[in-house]
């Protein structure tokens, strides 16, 4: 059996008339640049957050650098993060002049520890970025009381948990801004690039706005630095047919997520936990195992392709070496690169193929187990 790690084709084929349909409308209206798309996108996916401002913008990684300009974290700033999160964040902080100053992650969630942030904080901090990692918030309350004790501002970076919850309230609305990515691999995953800024400050907002498209608010009279970075009004129009579907397509991937677990509960692997008070959308079903490269080949000689997210934190990355970090200083997150192993995941696999994945691992561990009884065998 084949078992894609992300079948986009797929999604498409069951909603492909609606999305022809609305990108027809588009083309016919031609108001292609921050049209009647874009107004309602931004208006139902703020609803639907639980925020009063929704901001389409360019991508994830445009959404996280404006929230930062916006509230004018620059040059000789800090801004505390997770060393184990994408690139995309910690590039955002450095696109703006700040210093990015990374902390460890939590065990069993992989997202940022907030027993680590306190010793984190310095008189340069401004903002802290809790990253929601694989599809479940970061422990937001610690979090928030922290910043709220230092003045600074929260920005969740929400790219991986389009629906998630965190004690009853969906992730995005819970610091000052919140960014989104709506890459289309993510949960809520349009056909290019697009991004959303929420929050439920007016003047935030308002500043936003005009971030996005070149510091104008009237045409032609510039009363800021901006930048070019709107969301497309082909891909709202597209976003606004998956929205409806998002709450069937995250049930979906919980669903797929407990037969994983069900099926593999016996197994040597440490299967993922949703944090307490979390509502998990399962963006990433990761395992972890000390077998991961062995576990991987096995799998992809048997139709199963795995991609691994992330394979090396920040701090070791090249381009981040003038940080001065170096190997054991994020135990934690460093442990979850050697040995965490993502599984196929996304609403349309079916039963099978989830079982099918489930026979593979167990058939790995078998033979692994049956060759170490074998004397003189690997």
């Amino acid at each position: 059996m084949q078992v894609p790690f992300v079948d986009l084709r797929a999604q498409y084929t069951t909603i492909a008339p609606e999305v022809q349909g609305a990108i027809h409308a588009v083309l016919e209206r031609s108001d292609f640049i921050l049209g009647c798309e874009v107004d309602q996108f931004e208006e139902e996916f703020g609803q639907y957050i639980g925020t009063r401002h929704a901001i389409g913008v360019g991508s994830g990684l445009a959404a996280l650098e404006l929230a930062l300009r916006a509230y004018g974290i620059g040059p000789g700033d800090e801004v505390i993060t997770a060393a184990n999160t994408f690139i995309a964040t910690v590039l955002a902080i450095m696109a703006v002049g700040a210093r990015p100053v990374l902390v460890d992650a939590e065990a069993a969630t992989y997202n940022l520890d907030p027993a680590v942030l306190a010793s984190a904080i310095t008189s340069r901090t401004r903002a802290i970025i809790p990253v929601h990692l694989y599809g479940q918030p970061a422990d937001m309350e610690p979090i928030l009381v922290l910043a709220k004790r230092h003045h600074l501002v929260v920005i969740e970076d929400a790219a991986q948990a389009h629906g998630a919850t965190y004690d009853g309230r969906r992730a995005g609305a819970w610091g000052d801004a919140a960014a989104f990515s709506f890459y289309p691999a993510k949960n809520l995953g349009a056909c290019g690039d697009a991004g959303m800024v929420v929050t439920n400050d007016e003047a935030l907002a308002a500043k936003l706005r005009m971030l996005r498209v070149h510091g104008v608010e009237r045409r032609y009279f510039h009363d800021l630095h901006g930048y070019n970075s709107r969301l497309d009004e082909l891909q709202a129009a597209i976003l606004r047919v998956k929205l409806s579907r998002l709450k069937h397509w995250n049930a979906r991937r919980a669903e797929i997520a407990a037969r994983y677990s069900e099926g593999l509960k016996n197994s040597p692997l440490e299967l993922p936990v949703a944090g307490p008070g979390n509502t998990h959308v399962y963006h990433v079903y990761a395992v972890l195992t000390s077998r991961r490269d062995e576990l991987q080949e096995f799998l992809a000689q048997r139709g199963v392709p795995t991609i691994i997210y992330y394979p090396l934190p920040l701090h070791l990355q090249k381009v981040y070496s003038e940080l001065g970090h170096r190997a054991g200083d994020f135990p934690a997150a460093e442990a979850v690169s050697k040995s965490i192993l993502p599984l196929p995941i996304y609403p349309e696999l079916t039963d099978d193929q989830v079982d099918y994945v489930v026979e593979m691992v167990r058939q790995f561990f078998y033979l692994a187990k049956s060759a170490s009884l074998i004397p003189g065998a690997g």
